[in-house]
């Protein structure tokens, strides 16, 4: 198993298939930004395989398909099949703003993609359309439902609730997952690069109370996932509420996970510039053993904790630069 000096365990791995988007959200890519990977620095399909069968053979047993967005990546079912093969994977997800999955929720589905979580930030189509860029809201909600015919459960919807922009829309979007049996998350901005710094912050802490007295919520033990996501569900399990708070209430003692970036760079925290390059290992021909004791010396890599209410200006990068 792999584990950190600080005795974690380190089952997940988030990875990077792209630093594209097709969308510009205002806590993520600024707009007019132009400084993405170039393609040639990309980790092939095959060089993936072979990172995630190293973790996998030494113990990592989930992995969840980011970006950017990861339906931008040609052909990604094929990698999705080649990855969910892999002997110890039990658990391939994907993260996507849904744009593209009426094309591809069907493939995905076959090639072994057994969650999904969807980034919906409103269910208003001007509030969209300010917070991505463009009219996004119909593509989205297409693809949406393209996951839910094809089988997706359970489909989460990824929510960055952000004070005076959409925390006005919470209590739409908790009706919205009723009808159609979606899990809802709720999010805290991250102050990573000028994009995170201002998003109009809002504690979860603060919106938590009015949720759980308006829904009847209690709180949840089971699992949903790998994720830091704390749950609470109506008492008769038709509704779960799911809050990611970094800044009120971070998770840090309990993170279980490494990010790996479309050009094979390992970070070991989001708030924080501890890395590894595995990119120039696997195209010197490294090794199985070798590529293994290098996952192991990036992991002595990753620190205590983020700092993020510490030192908020630390972060310059952006989060599709890391991997979401």
């Amino acid at each position: 198993m792999l584990a950190d000096r600080f005795g974690r365990t380190i089952e997940y791995i988030r990875l990077s298939v792209t630093d594209r988007c097709d969308l510009r959200c205002s806590y993520c890519i600024p707009k007019g930004f132009k400084g993405f990977e170039e393609p040639e620095n990309w980790l092939t399909f095959d060089e993936i395989e072979r990172v995630v069968g190293a973790f996998a053979r030494m113990g990592t047993r989930r992995v969840r398909l980011t970006g950017g967005e990861p339906l931008l990546r040609r052909n990604l079912p094929e990698l999705a099949g080649r990855l969910s093969a892999l002997p110890g994977l039990t658990d391939l997800s994907l993260t996507t703003n849904a744009t593209q999955l009426t094309k591809h929720a069907e493939a995905l589905k076959e090639a072994g993609v057994s969650r999904l979580n969807i980034s919906l930030d409103s269910l208003r189509r001007d509030c969209m359309a300010d917070i991505t860029g463009r009219d996004s809201l119909p593509a989205i909600m297409d693809g949406l439902m393209a996951a839910k015919a094809a089988g997706f459960a359970p489909i989460k919807l990824n929510m960055v609730a952000m004070q005076g922009v959409n925390d006005g829309d919470i209590e739409a979007m908790v009706g919205f997952c009723i009808e159609h049996g979606f899990v809802l998350r709720l999010i805290e901005a991250m102050p990573m690069g000028d994009t995170g710094r201002n998003a109009h912050y809002l504690d979860l802490q603060t919106v938590l109370p009015g949720l759980r007295e308006r829904f009847d919520l209690v709180p949840q033990t089971a699992e949903l996932g790998g994720g830091p996501a704390r749950y609470w569900s109506t008492p008769d399990g038709g509704f779960t509420l799911g809050l990611i708070t970094p800044i009120s209430q971070h998770f840090c003692a309990t993170c279980n996970r490494v990010r790996l970036s479309v050009d094979g760079t390992l970070y070991m925290c989001l708030g924080q510039e501890e890395r590894f390059e595995l990119r120039p290992l696997l195209r010197a021909g490294c090794s199985d053993a070798e590529l293994e004791a290098a996952i192991r010396e990036a992991i002595e890599l990753k620190p205590e904790k983020h700092e993020f209410r510490e030192k908020p200006d630390k972060i310059v990068r952006f989060m599709s630069m890391t991997g979401g």
